[in-house]
């Protein structure tokens, strides 16, 4: 009779390659300890990482800076590469998803630039001469993107309530989209670059193609205060969204973007304060979730069922992150069997964190390392802004089809020239703002008037 019941239980247990996934913590000596996270109350991730460098979000007196440190820089840390050219923080970075040397940073000065880091490495101080500067936002610049598909097509926001897509070695601004009415706190493209998905503080989550400079569709996603994020689920085609409801729990959700009426799944994470980092990993489904603030990273599995998503297990540490980021697939440790790597940011260390599926075999497993995108992009910047579509070109992962690390890309930058506004443009400027304060001003009265009004309810 038991070993029937034990049989019958057994049917209802889903079969996942990904079930047993566990995590572990790199050493001390496998960590970049001795840093200055910046402090700045910021969203973004504070962080990125390639197959060769590091790129961290400093802390500094004055003015804005990014650290750059080699991969195999571990350890406490000595001198390290700033690149702080901005007059102001620095609040996102980024890699080129196709040329390791080229790192994109967003500030508060409201400028975009753009970094060629030396070939035979950065060397430590400072470094005030971007390659490229991007001039275009009104207010502080938030986010950098790049796309997974076309050479040199970054996307930027900016608590100007835009998004723009550039040309980064033209130095053009491409494309530029409006209809976001609060702070834009993800910006993110889908598997072959034609669309991006953001999430706002308007709790709106937004499909946007970008190269029409208009938002397709738009959904209020959570109905929480604090915003939320939002990510493509790779081939699937899906959006997956994290935030909090009304009564401050987080949550997450799945939606198919072809209809956001409502979401294919939603469901509730805990009651912790901080936002949700989300991670995908395309080669397994595997969905990485982090929490700002706190020291959890859960993960979950995206199948094509009623039920969509799967919650495996759970890595959880008593030190918070305060930012996160995940290496390239094409740089894990396929040895090991590691699936995913993140990179997690406290206020004086990053920490891998190693995801790895328990096999007994050493031979390579083809079976979670199918073709992952490589670092050839697919189309150029002129043929993505044409109009032209393509998926990722996609790299074995076996052992001998592993490229080594590529040389320097050539990247070469035209600086455009700053536009000095004539005394009519000037005056036509300030009406405009002028007018944008007054409207702000009479929106703060109403709201004055309705909290006055609630209060004495």
């Amino acid at each position: 009779l038991c070993s029937s019941q034990s049989f019958a239980m057994s049917k209802f247990v889903r079969s996942s390659k990904y079930r047993h996934v566990f995590a572990g913590n790199a050493k001390l000596e496998e960590s970049y300890a001795n840093l200055k996270l910046s402090k700045n109350p910021w969203d973004s991730n504070y962080c990125a990482v390639n197959s060769q460098f590091l790129a961290v979000c400093w802390q500094t007196g004055g003015g804005g800076a990014a650290a750059v440190i080699p991969l195999k820089s571990t350890g406490k840390l000595q001198d390290v590469a700033l690149f702080d050219g901005h007059s102001a923080p620095v609040l996102d970075v980024a890699f080129s998803p196709f040329n390791d040397y080229i790192l994109a940073t967003a500030s508060e000065d409201s400028t975009v630039k753009i970094w060629s880091i030396p070939e035979e490495g950065p060397k430590a101080g400072s470094h005030q001469q971007a390659a490229q500067e991007l001039r275009g936002h009104g207010r502080k610049a938030g986010s950098v993107t790049f796309n997974p598909v076309a050479n040199n097509i970054l996307a930027t926001s900016a608590i100007d309530f835009k998004v723009k897509v550039w040309d980064i070695e033209a130095g053009i601004e491409k494309c530029n989209v409006d209809g976001h009415s609060g702070i834009i706190q993800s910006v993110e493209w889908n598997w072959n670059g034609s669309l991006l998905a953001t999430f706002c503080k308007d709790k709106k989550l937004r499909v946007i193609d970008p190269r029409a400079s208009q938002v397709a569709s738009e959904v209020e996603a959570h109905a929480g205060v604090k915003g939320g994020r939002a990510t493509w689920l790779g081939q699937k085609g899906l959006i997956f969204s994290a935030g909090f409801n009304k009564q401050s729990e987080r949550r997450l959700a799945v939606w198919d973007p072809a209809k956001l009426s409502e979401p294919l799944v939603e469901q509730a994470i805990d009651n912790a304060a901080g936002i949700i980092m989300p991670f995908w990993d395309d080669s397994s489904s595997v969905l990485f979730t982090a929490g700002k603030g706190d020291g959890n990273i859960r993960f979950y599995e995206i199948v094509n069922d009623d039920k969509v998503i799967y919650f495996l297990s759970q890595h959880g540490t008593n030190t918070p992150q305060a930012g996160m980021c995940a290496l390239p697939k094409t740089a894990v440790d396929v040895s090991s069997n590691e699936i995913m790597r993140l990179y997690k940011a406290t206020a004086t260390q990053v920490e891998p964190v190693s995801f790895k599926v328990p096999r007994k075999s050493d031979v390579f497993q083809d079976d979670l390392f199918p073709d992952a995108p490589g670092s050839e992009p697919s189309l150029t910047a002129e043929q993505w802004a044409s109009g032209s579509n393509a998926d990722p070109k996609l790299q074995s992962l076996a052992p001998g089809f592993v490229k080594a690390a590529a040389p320097k890309a050539e990247f070469k930058p035209v600086v455009q020239e700053k536009k000095v506004l004539s005394e009519a443009e000037l005056r036509a400027e300030n009406e405009k703002l002028s007018q944008r304060i007054a409207y702000l001003e009479s929106e703060l009265v109403k709201r004055d008037a309705r909290i006055k009004e609630l209060e004495g309810k």
